[in-house]
C-alpha cells in the first residue's frame, strides 16, 4: 500500500512542496484547499508532469476535506501569508498573525483529528511556533507527530550564505540553526564546517555575523523581494522532512519540538537537533552548547513564549 501524504492548503508552498514531492516518488499526494479549483487544477498539472519527468506518484485535489483521509502525513500550510499594506506599506510581524491563524489552525487540527487521526503533522503556518502548540492542542497528538518545519528551512538559508560567501558546494556546507523561527534564531557557527574545516578558520567574525544576521531575516528579505513570503526553499524544508519520516531514514533535522525538559524547556515548541523517522520525532539529540549559545537558545525561547502567550492557552 502506497504513503499517502496530505497537503492541507494548496498556495504557493503547498503545492511546491507537492512539486519537490512528487519527484521524490514518497507517495501518492493529495492537495486540500477551500479554493477547490485552485486545488484541483494544481494537483492536475502537478499529475500530467509525471509522464515528461518520470514519476508514478498519484496527485488529486479537492475542497472536500474528506480527501486527507488516512493520509499518513499532513502538511500544513493553510493560514494568512506575510504580505504588504496596500495601504500602509507596511509587513505584519509573524506575531500579528497570531489571533487570526490561531482561528484557522484550530479548524484545521479538527479536521486533521477527524479524518487523519493517526497522522504525523508537519506544520509550516506562521508564526510557526505558536501555531505547533495550536494543532497539539486542539488534536491532542503525542508530541512525536506534531512537528513545525523551520530549522530545515534556516538551516538551508544559513548553509546557502556560506556557500556564497566561500565559492563552495552548498554539498560541503555542514551547519545547523536552532531555535525559534524568524529573527531570534539560534545559528550555531561553532558547529558549522565545510569539508570538516570549521567555517570559524575560512570566514572573518565579521562576516559570519552578516551571515547569521542575514538568516536571521531570511524570510523578510523575501517578502521584501517578492511582496509576499518564498515558497521554493520552504517547501523543499518541508519536503526533506516527509522524505525522512516516510522512508525512516532518520535523518538529523532541525525541528520544532514539544520540549518535556530537555535543554531546560517544558511545555514549549521550540527548534531543536531531532532525528526523523516512521513514527515522527525519534529522539531529540543533546547538544553541548556553551554560555553564550545557551544565553542566544534561552532568548530564542523567551520570544517563543511571548507569542504563545497570545493563544491564551493555560
Amino acid at each position: 500500500m502506497r504513503n499517502k501524504i496530505a497537503l492541507y492548503g494548496a498556495g504557493n508552498v503547498g503545492a511546491t512542496t507537492g512539486h519537490w514531492l512528487a519527484d521524490k516518488e514518497i507517495g501518492d499526494i493529495v492537495m486540500f484547499d477551500i479554493f477547490g479549483q485552485t486545488a484541483a487544477g494544481k494537483a492536475l498539472d502537478l499529475y500530467e508532469a509525471g509522464p515528461a519527468i518520470g514519476f508514478d506518484s498519484r496527485i488529486t485535489g479537492s475542497s472536500d476535506v474528506g480527501i486527507i483521509e488516512g493520509a499518513d502525513v499532513v502538511v500544513v500550510t493553510a493560514g494568512v501569508p506575510r504580505k504588504k499594506d496596500p495601504v500602509t506599506g507596511k509587513f505584519p510581524s509573524r506575531d500579528e498573525l497570531v489571533k487570526i491563524n490561531q482561528d484557522v489552525m484550530s479548524q484545521v487540527s479538527e479536521n486533521i483529528k477527524k479524518h487523519a487521526p493517526d497522522s504525523i503533522v508537519i506544520i509550516v503556518t506562521n508564526p510557526l511556533d505558536a501555531m505547533c502548540h495550536v494543532v497539539k492542542h486542539v488534536t491532542g497528538f503525542p508530541r512525536e507527530r506534531v512537528i513545525g518545519q523551520a530549522g530545515a528551512l534556516d538551516t538551508a538559508r544559513y548553509k546557502t550564505f556560506i556557500a556564497l560567501e566561500l565559492g563552495v558546494s552548498v554539498e560541503d556546507v555542514h551547519g545547523i540553526v536552532l531555535g525559534g523561527h524568524g529573527d531570534t534564531m539560534v545559528p550555531l557557527p561553532r558547529h558549522t564546517s565545510v569539508a570538516g574545516i570549521p567555517v570559524t578558520e575560512l570566514i572573518s567574525q565579521e562576516k559570519l555575523d552578516a551571515i547569521i544576521d542575514r538568516t536571521a531575516k531570511g524570510g523578510g528579505e523575501i517578502v521584501g523581494l517578492l511582496g509576499y513570503s518564498g515558497y521554493y526553499a520552504p517547501a523543499a524544508g518541508t519536503a526533506i522532512m516527509v522524505e525522512s519520516i516516510l522512508k525512516d531514514k532518520k535523518r538529523v533535522i532541525p525541528s520544532a519540538v514539544y520540549t518535556q525538559g530537555e535543554y531546560g524547556y517544558q511545555d514549549l515548541f521550540i527548534g531543536l537537533p531531532v532525528v526523523l523517522g516512521r513514527k515522527g520525532v525519534e529522539r531529540i539529540l543533546d547538544m553541548d552548547l556553551n554560555e553564550k549559545e545557551r544565553a542566544m537558545l534561552d532568548h530564542s525561547a523567551e520570544a517563543v513564549r511571548s507569542v504563545v502567550a497570545v493563544l491564551g492557552y493555560d
